[in-house]
């Protein structure tokens, strides 16, 4: 019975043990996910370093989960293009995907990055057009109303002076976020695919 008892406690002990480990190891996972997030973090504010050179010398473990929180923090820094700034920080995070991950994802990796730049660019491009068709046509409406009343448009007339122009062009802007961004989420949701 002593035997079996000591055997029980062996056993029980040899758990634990596995179970420290087991906890030690996916800390160190996280905490080295963390520090690649850290990593792409500095990279994004002071792009002059080279992203993969923190990844020579390190175990395959510590290299997968050092680009897997790299690509996390460079994935969430493609956004849509507001202004010239997250423009540049949007085009710098997919280089820095492409210099992580091209060994890894191939063709796949390249070809998504190359379509989240053309979508960066194309967002641009298609918010001015929408924004210039909407005032042109609230313009000709005003003017209408104006020649309609018999009345001289003012020397100042804008697009803005319609009562609508605000709900329009947010409606269309709104309209434009959702269909890029659904765009833009599916290139990022193939590339964090290839690295987890």
């Amino acid at each position: 019975m002593a035997e079996i008892k000591s055997t029980l406690d062996m056993v029980l002990a040899r758990a634990a043990r596995i179970a420290a480990e087991s906890d030690a190891e996916s800390d160190s996972g996280e905490d080295t996910t963390r520090e690649g997030m850290r990593l792409a973090a500095a990279y994004l504010n002071q792009p002059d370093g080279e992203l993969t050179a923190h990844l020579a010398g390190q175990t395959s473990a510590k290299q997968a989960a050092l680009r897997r929180g790299m690509a996390q923090t460079l994935l969430r820094n493609i956004v849509l293009p507001r202004d010239e700034t997250l423009k540049g920080r949007s085009e710098l995070a997919i280089k820095g995907i492409l210099d992580l991950l091209t060994a890894k994802g191939g063709a796949a990796v390249t070809t998504a990055c190359s379509e989240l730049g053309q979508l960066l660019g194309q967002y641009g491009q298609h918010k001015e057009q929408m924004t210039r068709q909407l005032e042109d046509a609230l313009l000709n409406q005003l003017e209408q109303q104006y020649a309609t009343r018999g009345i001289q448009p003012p020397a100042r007339l804008s697009a803005a002076m319609h009562p609508k122009y605000k709900d329009e062009l947010a409606r269309l802007l709104l309209d434009l976020n959702d269909q890029y961004g659904q765009a833009m989420d599916q290139r990022k949701e193939m590339i964090a695919r290839l690295v987890a």
